[in-house]
Order: structure tokens, then sequence, then C-alpha cells
């Protein structure tokens, strides 16, 4: 492994990501501006005079043009600044702070669970393959793919906190101010069960896929006619070649539950950027809006990035490349 080629190559898609980041910016300016309705007035209400709508305006930045707006945005952004909460009138970074962490870590443990269990079922199918396990498996992914997240929540807190199993676990969480998610394990079963259920079932398919493609493969056939025993040929040939492929997906649906997560914790009452985002739209808080759009889209940046460099690091054949 050429130790300079891998640098290399994490410092273009460093700057790739930075150019994705900044068209990003754009688009979600541009969108957020042209919403429908006024801030100022969502803030004042509508008996407000012109003159104090103007003088709101101008006080929250909103009177110079689109340009300056854009370029006074992304420059406090750049500087750790993502404005103030015309809602709430306090830095975007303390409103959301809190709930930052809550999120991230209701992602951390879906994927901390999901992860491992998805690489196992996947692997172990396609040694299984045709057999009764890899059917089953592959039914209950597909089914489970199908289902959307609102769907799988509901029906985990009929079964396990109302109907079924009346008060077996809760059926919201509820974070005290200034208290952490890791407080209460117990309130974080379902809505982790239910981000486990909705991603683990493409991180299976594409696991199995691709570990069937190297079972097949021919430098595969060619270790197991040296008489290397099969435990060391799915270990260390057909695993580390299977997992390439993978990363991707992983690294796709994590990013997909940093924004799929808002669902979630809607059903579950979850204090986490759902709710501040669900609340930003309806109160056309622009500055929590686009704080929100750009922390996901950096969030896609960032995993995308581990995800290439994970596939390098695992996969011989791309090693020899850089």
């Amino acid at each position: 492994m050429k130790l300079g080629g891998i640098a290399g190559f994490v410092v273009r898609r460093l700057l790739l990501g930075l150019l994705v980041l900044g068209l990003v910016s754009i688009v979600v300016f541009a969108a957020t501006q042209a919403l429908p309705g006024d801030p100022a007035r969502s803030i004042l209400g509508r008996t407000a005079t012109p003159a104090s709508l103007k003088a709101l305006r101008d006080q929250l930045g909103l009177g110079g043009s689109v340009l300056s707006q854009y370029f006074s945005w992304i420059g406090g952004l750049l500087h750790g600044d993502a404005g103030n909460s015309l809602a709430a009138q306090e830095p975007v970074t303390d409103l959301l702070g809190d709930k930052v962490v809550n999120s991230a870590f209701l992602v951390f443990c879906s994927g901390i669970i999901s992860i491992p269990i998805s690489v196992a079922i996947g692997s172990y199918a396609a040694l299984r393959r045709d057999r009764t396990f890899d059917v089953s498996t592959s039914i209950a992914t597909l089914v489970f793919a199908a289902l959307p997240e609102f769907v799988v929540g509901v029906s985990l807190v009929v079964i396990f906190a109302t109907t079924v199993f009346t008060g077996f676990l809760p059926a919201i969480t509820i974070i005290s101010p200034g208290a952490r998610p890791w407080n209460d394990m117990t309130a974080m079963i379902l809505p982790t069960a239910t981000l486990v259920l909705a991603v683990t079932p493409y991180v299976v398919r594409i696991m199995r896929a691709s570990m069937i493609e190297v079972l097949e493969s021919d430098y595969v056939e060619m270790a197991r006619l040296k008489g290397l025993p099969e435990r060391t040929v799915i270990v260390r040939h057909a695993l580390p070649n299977a997992l390439g492929p993978t990363f991707q997906v992983i690294a796709i649906n994590l990013a997909y539950l940093a924004g799929g997560v808002i669902v979630v914790e809607y059903v579950f009452n979850y204090a986490g950027i759902g709710g501040a985002l669900r609340d930003a739209v309806s109160t056309q808080d622009l500055p929590v809006v686009q704080a929100l759009a750009m922390l996901i889209a950096a969030v896609y940046v960032v995993l995308n990035l581990l995800a290439d460099v994970a596939t390098i690091i695992v996969t011989p054949r791309l090693r020899t490349r850089l």
C-alpha cells in the first residue's frame, strides 16, 4: 500500500467534497429564498406595519440583495457562525446543539447495530445460497425494504408499547432539557430498532450479492485449489473483497439515516433535528433550515469519503493502483 497514493486520493476527494458542498450551498440558499411567505411577517404577525416589517428585515439582514445575503451567510458558515434563528432569536448553533447530539447518538446506535448484523447475515446467506436460511432472509429483507419507516415504527409501538405487550417499552422517547439520550437507554430501543430494520435489508442484499460474486471468482477458486482451509479462504480472500461494494451502500444508508431520522423522530417524539427542521419550515426560520440542510449534505460527503478510503484499504486490487 502506498501511503502517498492514499493521501493524494484523500486530498482529491476532500477538494471534490468542498466543491460539492459549495454547489449544495447555492442550491439550499436559492431554495430557501424561493419559499413562499415573508419571515418578518411570520414573526410580527398580520397586523405588522410596513415600517416595522422593513425595520425587522434590516435587523435580520433580509433587506440586502440576494447575493449579499448569500455571501454573508456562507462567510458566517466558514467561520462557524450559522446566524441567528428568526423565530427563537438565538444563535442557530446554540438552538441546534443538543438536538444534533441527540440525532447523532440515535444514528450511531442504529449504525453500530445494523452494520455488523447486515454483514454477518449477508455473508452467511451467500454461503448458504438457495437454502432455507438464504430464501427466508431474502423474503424478510424484501418485506422490510418495502415498508416505510413510520409503518415499522408504529408497528413496533403497537406490539411492544401499547396493544400486545402493554407498557413493555416506552412508546415515546422523552429527553428532558439538558439531559442526554444515553441517560435512558430503554427509551432508545424502539427508535433504534426502527432505523435498524429500515437500513439492514439494503446492506444485507448487497453484501449477499457481492459475496456470491467473490466466491465465484478465479482467485477464490485458486485459493481453494491450493488447499487452504475454507475458513481461511472466506476470511482472508472472499470477505475483504466483498466488503468493498458493501461499504458504499453502508455509507449511503448511514447518510440516509441523517436525513431519514426525521420521520422516526416525529413518530417517537424524539428531540432531534427532525423536530427542529419541521418547526423551522413551519415558521419560515430560514437560518435553521439552511444550517440543517448543509449539515446533512456534509454528513453525506464525509461518509462517502470514509467509504471510499475503507474500500481501498480492504480491496487489494484497488490498493495496487494508487
